[in-house]
């Protein structure tokens, strides 16, 4: 009888033994499931009360002395981007310049531009508000091309006072874009129909599910013809350049930094050092100035970089909508 419990003992104890061996990794799994829905609810719920509530988003890399020279990152596509906790995109770089322009300690601001463009909105923004602030507060304005500065990357220096580039920088592309895709084709073979009703005969332009008619295209060619008006005018002011001259180049062809300089449309080749210089020169602090460099501050990076974690879930994601685009792409 003894031997009997001894073994029913020892068996249990197996068991115990060989279920302690699984639960851990079973409760773990469990655990971790239950804390990453509970985040991501909280997180959902933190986003909806913060929405619309911008926090002060930028922070400055500040260097010793009164007189200095504030750099302006505009790297990548430009295009208007909404966060619940941030400025982001475009509305970040039209903050920095304002700030910069309220700065009394900066006397002149470098844009060191390495982009291709992007929206038409997101580009005459950044360009208004350095109109503004070299009216309101006398600041000189640098541009330094980079990599490229094409499109609505050369567009934005147009409101400069100078303009440096590297020999090799990708520029130009001036002229303005509109794209969609179509997948009527698609949908007749995998068998989709998509019922729109609308008010107007225009009302679903550009739409996915057909091929444009004749009138659509036209009424697009008009819009796209008049914003590319207005760029022509903007290069034209910018570089005091007569309008039909720079309409002869304007067709949307690239220059290197070299070509662009021969057509008149950059003032000199050099790097961001030599812009810097030429800033310092420009607002009287001469060469070698200090120099304040802008960048998001930590909390704008943290909340950035959770926003983005769950942008999967977001249904309103600030450039997924037809636009116009002073946009350099292949």
């Amino acid at each position: 009888m003894m031997q009997e419990n001894n073994s029913q003992v020892s068996e249990n104890s197996k068991v115990v033994i060989a279920k302690k061996n699984i639960s851990p990794l079973l409760l773990s799994f469990i655990v971790f499931c239950i804390l990453y829905l509970i985040s991501i609810f909280l997180s959902l719920n933190l986003i909806s009360k913060f929405k619309g509530i911008k926090i002060d988003s930028i922070k400055s890399i500040k260097s010793e002395g009164k007189n200095k020279v504030g750099l302006i990152p505009i790297y990548g596509a430009i295009y208007k981007r909404d966060s619940g906790f941030s400025d982001k995109g475009s509305d970040l770089i039209v903050n920095m310049i304002k700030k910069y322009g309220e700065d009394k300690d900066i006397k002149a601001i470098v844009l060191d531009i390495n982009s291709p463009g992007g929206s038409v909105g997101a580009v005459e923004e950044i360009y208004s508000m350095i109109k503004k602030v070299k009216e309101k507060y006398k600041k000189p304005f640098v541009a330094h091309f980079g990599d490229v500065a094409a499109s609505g990357g050369f567009y934005i220096s147009m409101a400069c006072d100078k303009i440096i580039s590297n020999s090799g920088a990708v520029t130009g592309s001036i002229g303005v874009m509109f794209s969609n895709f179509e997948g009527e084709d698609l949908l007749k073979k995998i068998g989709l129909k998509f019922n729109i009703i609308k008010s107007g005969k225009f009302k679903d332009i550009g739409s996915f599910s057909r091929e444009m008619t004749k009138e659509e295209k036209a009424l697009l060619q008009n819009v796209i013809d008049d914003t590319y008006n207005s760029f022509l005018e903007v290069v034209s002011s910018g570089r005091k350049m007569d309008k039909n001259k720079v309409k002869e180049f304007a067709d949307g062809r690239i220059f290197n930094g070299n070509q662009a300089y021969q057509l008149g449309l950059v003032d000199k080749i050099g790097d961001l050092y030599d812009a810097i210089d030429e800033a310092g020169v420009l607002s009287g602090i001469g060469k070698n100035p200090p120099v304040v460099k802008a960048r998001p501050k930590i909390f704008s990076e943290i909340f950035d970089a959770f926003d983005s974690k769950l942008s999967f879930l977001s249904l309103n994601k600030g450039d997924d909508y037809p636009k116009l685009e002073y946009l350099f792409s292949f």
